[in-house]
């Protein structure tokens, strides 16, 4: 499995490999962007399984990351995992309007990390 985690603070890209790597699901190669339009560019030149994406980032925002990448057919089904501390509910349904899969806030609860993670991991397993 392959798991893009998109966020401009190295230290947060690291913390959420780490809980990943917790979850002890076997083998996964990370691959690192700071920010969307660097995300945006991996995706288009490997498989990409699973994102984690950060919603403030400089040169694009992780929301218009997300737009751009689900008008791309064959990414409409791509896992993305908004991890922010943006709180809003109208952000929250802005992401999910364009094609989050989930979100969670920062700072980053452990356990709800297990369980949204836990579920997205059986949807991916089912198709």
């Amino acid at each position: 499995m392959t798991i893009l985690v998109v966020d401009d603070s190295r230290i947060m890209r690291s913390l959420i490999k780490n809980l990943f790597t917790d979850l002890d699901i076997g083998h996964c190669e990370y691959v690192e962007a700071e920010n969307g339009e660097e995300a945006f560019k991996l995706v288009q030149h490997r498989p990409i399984d699973l994102v984690f994406l950060d919603w403030n980032m400089p040169k694009m925002l992780g929301i218009d990351f997300l737009k751009q990448i689900r008008s791309i057919p064959k990414f409409k089904q791509l896992p993305i995992i908004m991890i922010t501390s943006e709180i809003s509910k109208a952000n929250v349904i802005e992401a999910l309007k364009h094609g989050a899969t989930d979100y969670i806030i920062k700072p980053i609860d452990e356990k709800n990390f297990r369980e949204k993670i836990g579920k997205i991991l059986r949807n991916m397993l089912k198709t």
